[in-house]
């Protein structure tokens, strides 16, 4: 049986990972099993970059942290080596990073995770992490916009230009009629 020391530390630990997990907008497990010391450097400044926070904890640990989150079905996600990203800032760009390492490293795997307090399975954090970002989004949309602003501004110059030429063809139809009179005898 475990000290009270150890078991009073324990429970410290779990405390301290309930918290964050409470503000967490992303809670991502991870499977890390075969990446080298280099990559692994790397992957955390990326993922410290994007305001989240990666670390390796125990099972036991997470469990209860979950359970103490009152979150659910993630206990057997939590068998084998696992990895827990934490971010309170934003879910897409932490889990764009980690799909990105994903497909570059074949032994590293998402095995669930927590988006908005919602549980989600590797395939749906897979599936929103290939979406584009909200600034490609934005920018796609501006591009849109500006095309049919663009559309709308050559008509309304073609229809300037059709009325310019109507106005032209007006001017010079009376100016003739004005010569015609000038010119036919009066009776």
């Amino acid at each position: 049986m475990p000290s009270e020391r150890i078991l009073n530390q324990k429970k410290e630990e779990v405390k301290k990972l309930a918290e964050e997990m409470k503000e967490a907008k992303l809670i991502l497990l991870t499977e890390y099993r075969g990446i080298n010391v280099t990559d692994d450097t790397t992957l955390r400044k990326d993922l410290r970059n994007a305001g989240a926070k990666y670390t390796i904890i125990k099972n036991n640990i997470t469990k209860r942290a979950l359970a103490e989150c009152k979150i659910e079905g993630l206990d057997e996600k939590l068998e084998g080596p696992t990895a827990v990203l934490i971010s309170s800032e934003d879910y897409l760009e932490p889990s764009k990073i980690i799909y990105n390492f994903m497909k570059n490293n074949e032994y590293y795997k998402i095995k669930g995770g927590v988006i908005e307090g919602k549980v989600m399975t590797a395939e749906e954090i897979i599936t929103l992490a290939k979406l584009p970002s909200r600034e490609t989004l934005l920018s796609m949309l501006a591009g849109a916009l500006l095309g049919n602003i663009s559309k709308i501004a050559v008509a309304l110059d073609q229809v300037r230009i059709q009325k310019e030429e109507a106005g032209e063809k007006v001017a010079v139809t009376a100016q003739a009629e004005e010569t015609a009179e000038k010119e036919q005898p009066e009776a």
